[in-house]
């Protein structure tokens, strides 16, 4: 358990140990810049609510200019945003968002942080926000990050006096903050760590901008005495790169959100504004903290020894510095302050790996490995100096077993062992820990309270080398990898993971039953061992029927899967529920189901959650056929509609020409194609005719930032940020007697009861008079939103504009949303109702 601990600890003050696949091979630059980072203690933390929330700017800065531990705090994991880069969303893509973040620090050089707040939505208000997420248990979490991390400056991204003037969650991490200034060092109040050591940040700024001033005329003007101002347009010259191309790059990797960035140079100025403590006097940041090693008590030795190091550093030949930094690492390890001690201790051992061209490596055959089962990994130990270097053991973390001896690593001479490491049958899944056990709308629930904090599940089966400089012995810690060679890329490197023996997924999350016939589900199951047999049923809701009743499996090697079909019936009346599988493996249960997460940006991510789908039946009626669809940012409509019985062709920029479209009963345009689609302006005419020569299209919500077109429909309509967030905000009807609230299916306000996160987003609030406005709804204190489901005759078709969030009601299997997206795509179907003009 205390190496478990140490591991854990590890994990949350070395970013070079958090997601090492791909190793660091540092250049003497590279060196150079972290013997200025070792001799500088002192740290800050930026606090925002969600991914991409962050000044990347300033980040950079303080790690790369000020040598300062940097972190960023997101209290969110950003899962109630919006996908451009494919369909995950909710958990999966607060998944790809955490390692979004984890790319960008990378680049920047700061750390991640995050509490157990789940982003639920956008939040109106402060107040809601801090109630959904429950506020006792997050303030509590960023006081254990201030703690632990240890600020001695934090900076928040937003205004904490502004409530009910932004997104909630952005206000409330503000106002979190300045709560969590006071009571870190509050003796009597208590967090959930158990070493549990008040911290007194020195000062608290808020990272104030023209932005939050309305204009930058207004900012001009504003008073400043109380600003600090920082240029931070650094040229490093190590990196040929300037502060802001940095910021750029960083920024970059939130590609699901579409935040690519291009560098910039030259000066730039951020301002600080200070809330809390001292304003500095010499306008530093870091003004009345001592940052360099006489902060602590024996670190004045360390500092001269290494103060020496960096001014007599040879580029051409670091191992000249090993002698030196080997006395400092020695007496580094005597300090009695462990903070200081450990964060050090870390840095300065991987920067005397680096002087002496010391490469280890543990890389496993296989990507992955059950509990209670064998993988072969190879062990690798290069020396690339002239430094007597001895390789004195190799163990395995967490078993403690030793599996190399003493070996004399000579210079540039590839030490190489294959060996078997043990998988405990008491091994944890190496999964995302926040999706482990079932949390509330605002919170994740996780059990073990020294991941609270962590970026990612700690992957706890580590290589120990221990080497041998001289007399001093130096223990190094390295992940177990997984790499192979790709025709194409080369070099892959991917995170070996601990993962259930099996597994049982759906190809669907939701299946519509709209009559009485019964359906053929497929369970496909998956086998992590070689020649595994078990019984894999079905548990289905009351009332609804399944049959066979199980199939009994084998299957021979691992990786392969095999799917079973049961036939299910569901009842006469209208129900929904969820059916699950249960997998019997000897007298182990199983019912997750394996996601697997890959994008090029980021490292391979396998999710496991528990495997269910959602049945309805559900009395639906709809016109038309065939239904063409063009995909923007990303959505599973397209599979939505083929479960209600359309044929949908999911169209590519060739094929939307008037021949092809005329074809088409209706055409949909994906959420944000307008926002996304650099085509879209050449072939938006083609559909417009479409409609005009009798067609209905559909087009669903755009944001009104970055659109690829001069206009969004045939007639005049502006988008605006208006939104409900309410999913059960009332809804009325302005014209009751439309079309498309009552054929072929009638529309009740029943059909909005059960929606998700919202009602919808980015409605138009001004529209030309061809324009019908369906719907009426609003949040609780807000004027009544009218734009969510505009129709517009145009020539002999219809426009539809829609921004009710059918990209995710579908998915979640919401009756009343089909039923009203059927309506849609049947509208001008019926001879017998008119369009209500």
């Amino acid at each position: 358990m205390k190496n478990i601990l140490s591991l854990v600890f590890l994990l949350f003050f070395c970013p070079f140990i958090i997601l090492a696949q791909v190793p660091k091979k540092p250049t003497s630059g590279d060196i150079y810049t972290s013997i200025q980072k070792l001799n500088f203690l002192g740290s800050i933390l930026y606090i925002g609510a969600h991914p991409d929330d962050e000044n990347t700017r300033l980040i950079s800065y303080f790690a790369n200019n000020s040598k300062a531990q940097t972190a960023y705090l997101s209290l969110t994991r950003g899962d109630g945003g919006q996908n451009l880069i494919g369909p995950e969303i909710r958990e999966l893509l607060g998944v790809i968002r955490t390692q979004e973040l984890l790319a960008a620090r990378r680049i920047d050089g700061g750390q991640q942080f995050f509490t157990r707040a789940n982003d639920f939505g956008y939040s109106k208000h402060p107040d809601e926000t801090l109630k959904i997420w429950d506020k006792k248990e997050v303030l509590n979490d960023v006081v254990s990050v201030i703690r632990k991390f240890k600020p001695d400056v934090i900076v928040n991204r937003f205004n904490h006096r502004t409530p009910g003037t932004t997104h909630g969650h952005h206000t409330a991490s503000a106002m979190l903050s300045v709560e969590a200034f006071n009571l870190a060092s509050d003796k009597n109040y208590k967090t959930y760590l158990q070493n549990d050591v008040t911290w007194k940040p020195k000062h608290l700024f808020f990272n104030t901008s023209w932005w939050f001033y309305g204009s930058e005329e207004k900012f001009n003007k504003a008073d400043k005495t109380n600003l600090l101002s920082l240029d931070i347009g650094t040229f490093y010259v190590n990196k040929g790169l300037s502060n802001s191309e940095i910021a750029s790059l960083s920024r970059s990797q939130h590609q699901s959100q579409g935040f690519g960035s291009t560098g910039t140079r030259g000066s730039q100025v951020e301002y600080l504004e200070l809330l809390k403590g001292d304003f500095p006097s010499n306008k530093n940041v870091f003004g009345g903290v001592d940052t360099t090693w006489s902060r602590i008590d024996g670190g004045e030795e360390i500092g001269k020894i290494l103060n020496e190091v960096e001014k007599e550093f040879n580029f051409k030949n670091p191992t000249e510095s090993i002698p030196e930094l080997l006395k400092a690492y020695q007496l580094i390890s005597e300090l009695k302050d462990k903070h200081w001690r450990n964060i050090k201790l870390n840095e300065i051992k991987e920067i005397i790996a680096a002087c002496a061209g010391l490469y280890m490596e543990a890389v496993a055959t296989e990507s992955n490995a059950s509990p209670n089962s064998n993988v072969a990994v190879n062990i690798e130990a290069i020396n690339r100096s002239l430094t007597k270097i001895v390789l004195n053991s190799v163990i395995i973390l967490p078993e403690q077993k030793e599996i190399i001896g003493s070996v004399a690593l000579l210079n540039n001479k590839d030490y190489k062992k294959k060996v078997s490491i043990y998988i405990p049958s008491e091994e944890k899944y190496t999964s995302p820990y926040w999706l482990l056990e079932k949390g509330s709308l605002g919170m994740y629930n996780v059990t073990n309270k020294s991941y609270i904090g962590l970026p990612e599940t700690p992957h706890l089966i580590n290589v120990k080398f221990n080497v041998k400089f001289g007399d001093v012995v130096i223990p190094f810690y390295r992940e177990v990898v997984y790499k192979y060679t790709n025709p194409v890329k080369g070099e892959v490197y991917k995170p070996f993971e601990i993962l259930p023996e099996i597994s049982a997924s759906f190809s669907e999350k939701v299946f519509i039953f709209a009559n009485n016939n019964s359906q053929k589900i497929a369970i496909k199951v998956k086998s992590l061992k070689d020649n595994l047999e078990g019984k894999v049923s079905l548990c289905i809701p009351e009332n609804w029927k399944v049959s066979p009743a199980n199939y009994q499996f084998h299957i021979a090697q691992k990786g392969e899967e095999q799917r079973f079909n049961f036939e299910i019936t569901p009842p006469v009346n209208q129900s929904e529920g969820l059916i699950s599988p249960i997998i019997e493996v000897g007298n182990k249960i199983y019912t997750n189901e394996l996601i697997e997460i890959n994008y090029s940006h980021i490292p391979f991510q396998s999710v496991i959650m528990p495997s269910e789908a959602k049945v309805v039946r559900l009395n639906i009626q709809k016109k038309g056929q065939l239904i063409g669809y063009i995909q923007g940012a990303g959505d599973v409509i397209p599979t939505s509609l083929r479960q209600i019985g359309y044929t949908v062709v999911e169209l590519k920029n060739r094929d939307i020409t008037p021949e092809k479209l005329k074809n088409f009963d209706a055409v949909i345009l994906g959420i944000r194609a307008y926002n996304t689609n650099d085509r879209a302006k050449f072939y938006q005419k083609y559909l417009h005719s479409y409609v005009r020569d009798g067609g209905t299209l559909i087009v669903q919500y755009n944001t009104n930032r970055r659109l690829k077109v001069d206009e969004v429909a045939p007639y005049s309509l502006k988008l605006s940020k208006d939104r409900v967030t309410n999913e059960n905000a009332e809804v009325n009807f302005l014209i009751p007697s439309h079309e498309i609230l009552n054929y072929p299916n009638k529309i009740t306000k029943d059909d909005f009861r059960g929606w998700v996160q919202e009602r919808g987003l980015y409605f138009p609030n001004e529209w030309d008079s061809h324009f019908k406005a369906l719907l009426s709804m609003n949040d609780i204190n807000e004027s009544a939103k009218k734009g969510s489901l505009l129709v517009a005759k145009y020539g002999k078709g219809n426009f539809i504009y829609t921004g009710l969030s059918f990209f995710r009601e579908l998915p979640a299997g919401v009756s009343g949303a089909y039923k009203l997206f059927a309506n849609m795509i049947s509208i001008g179907k019926s001879n017998n109702i008119q369009l209500n003009n």
